[in-house]
């Protein structure tokens, strides 16, 4: 009965949370970070918050050849492809490996997002969270790095302005580090804002001097907390944000910013994501239709990954 009634009053239906089980067969080795772990401490947090009543769980497709291209040259594509092992890992970077399973799980984090965007655009979702691995917004357009090998969030935008020709779409990027791929894709774009924090100088070093006229971003010195981020927040995002009237808002979420996370030195709590996602949804519901599609990047502390997202999901499904 409560599904159904919060499906009626919403109109398009609950948030969507779009997953699969192909992302957790992706594995670059033994104590790394970006481990398959990260996705279950995800759903045990949602469990355990008794929020599933409140969304629409959904299997992502497989991404497509042509919606790849979009976003990354058929010649990268293909040296993705052939770099995928049969048996062991391969490195493309020091940091970023392929396994068996890495193309298959990556094709469907990519096709989360598009599948994302068409529920969200069709009105079968208000919003979206993609809780997908392996990560992308490192991914450039025909560079691997960072843990990412497909732009995820860049594919699913490029699918909005192409399928449903939006003219105004914004980016927001509060994962701990800079979205190099994201910037160097969509750079000078007049259809795309991107807005972002991310601690500064740390990987991959970019971001302090913007690629584009489009590209607002704020580098934080290693240390900072809520205060820093809720100033960025409220005196840049927000007015770019507001003069910009997004057609759609898309959050590259990476919960590494967390103060449990020692992947980083930023201090966040799962309060400031709560109250960002808050004042997103409030833009949103003035811009968009309400339309979000929220794709997870970082987030490395397996506790503060799952409360944080549970607080984010939380704000979006009660919007």
């Amino acid at each position: 009965m409560l599904t159904w009634l919060k499906s009626h009053l919403n109109g398009g239906g609950l948030t969507a949370f779009i997953s699969h089980s192909d992302c957790l067969q992706h594995n670059m080795g033994s104590g790394h970070p970006e481990c398959p772990e990260r996705l279950t401490a995800i759903k045990d947090q949602l469990m355990a918050a008794q929020l599933f009543d409140s969304l629409q769980e959904v299997e992502a497709p497989l991404v497509s050849e042509q919606q790849l291209a979009r976003v990354h040259p058929p010649h990268y594509v293909d040296y993705i492809e052939a770099c995928s092992p049969s048996v062991g890992t391969f490195r493309v970077d020091p940091d970023t490996a392929m396994c068996p399973g890495t193309l298959q799980a990556a094709r469907r984090a990519a096709g989360a997002v598009v599948k994302a965007v068409d529920m969200v655009c069709n009105k079968e979702a208000p919003n979206a969270f993609c809780s997908i691995r392996p990560p992308g917004h490192h991914a450039e357009s025909a560079r691997s790095m960072g843990f990412c090998f497909f732009n995820n969030i860049a594919v699913g935008i490029a699918h909005a302005l192409s399928t449903y020709k939006l003219q105004r779409v914004a980016i927001v990027d509060f994962d701990v580090h800079h979205g190099n791929g994201t910037e160097e894709i969509f750079r000078d774009d007049p259809r795309v804002m991107m807005v972002s924090i991310f601690q500064h100088p740390f990987f991959p070093y970019s971001g302090d001097q913007p690629m584009g006229t489009n590209m607002h971003h704020v580098p934080l010195k290693a240390g900072s907390g809520s205060r820093e981020f809720r100033e960025a927040v409220e005196y840049l995002w927000l007015p770019q944000l507001e003069e910009f009237k997004p057609e759609m808002i898309f959050i590259s979420a990476g919960f590494d910013a967390h103060r449990e996370d020692d992947m980083a030195s930023l201090a966040l709590t799962e309060a400031d994501y709560e109250w960002v996602t808050r004042k997103l949804l409030q833009l949103a519901a003035t811009h968009c239709e309400g339309r979000i599609v929220s794709v997870l990047e970082g987030g490395y502390d397996l506790s503060a990954l799952g409360r944080s997202v549970a607080a984010h999901i939380k704000v979006l499904s009660d919007g």
